[in-house]
């Protein structure tokens, strides 16, 4: 079974400034609740189709630190100004996407994995992981915004 979620935010600003933004995952700790720092592994040093990188995270409960990890990531699409999208691990796809609205741009963020046996029910219905996700993609969004439209 697939899981899924996204959330959707307008930006002031051109989509090109938005995707650049996103796409440059060392800034990544900027604006998401989850991933709290980024670095390209290798050779990479730009969003390329390919380009791997590492993304540091966290889960928080109030000050008490629940989980802390290290994902390693490939991006699978990339197109300025229209798409970022990764793989985490060969197990969850990330996606941004952008349209042009008006003079600024709306962007959508989603996720989707396959939701697998004891883990994929322990991760959807006790953790509610799907909605802890959705959540942090409306804030990771919203910071975004309240960053991008702030520097004019």
């Amino acid at each position: 079974m697939t899981t899924t979620g996204s959330a959707t935010i307008v930006i002031d600003r051109p989509p090109l400034e938005v995707w650049s933004a996103i796409a440059d995952i060392t800034r990544m700790g900027e604006w998401s609740p989850e991933c709290i720092a980024g670095r390209w592994k290798g050779d990479a040093t730009a969003p390329v189709v390919g380009a791997e990188f590492e993304g540091d995270n966290i889960v928080s409960l109030g000050t008490f630190t629940l989980k802390r990890w290290t994902t390693t990531s490939a991006v699978t699409a990339c197109e300025p100004g229209a798409c970022f999208e990764f793989s985490v691990e060969g197990s969850t796809t990330w996606r941004y996407s952008f349209v042009a609205a008006g003079a600024g741009t709306q962007v959508t963020e989603s996720f989707s994995y396959e939701a697998k046996g004891l883990q994929g029910f322990v991760y959807g219905y006790v953790l509610a992981r799907p909605r802890a996700m959705t959540k942090g993609m409306q804030r990771t969004l919203q910071r975004l915004k309240t960053v991008l439209e702030a520097t004019r």
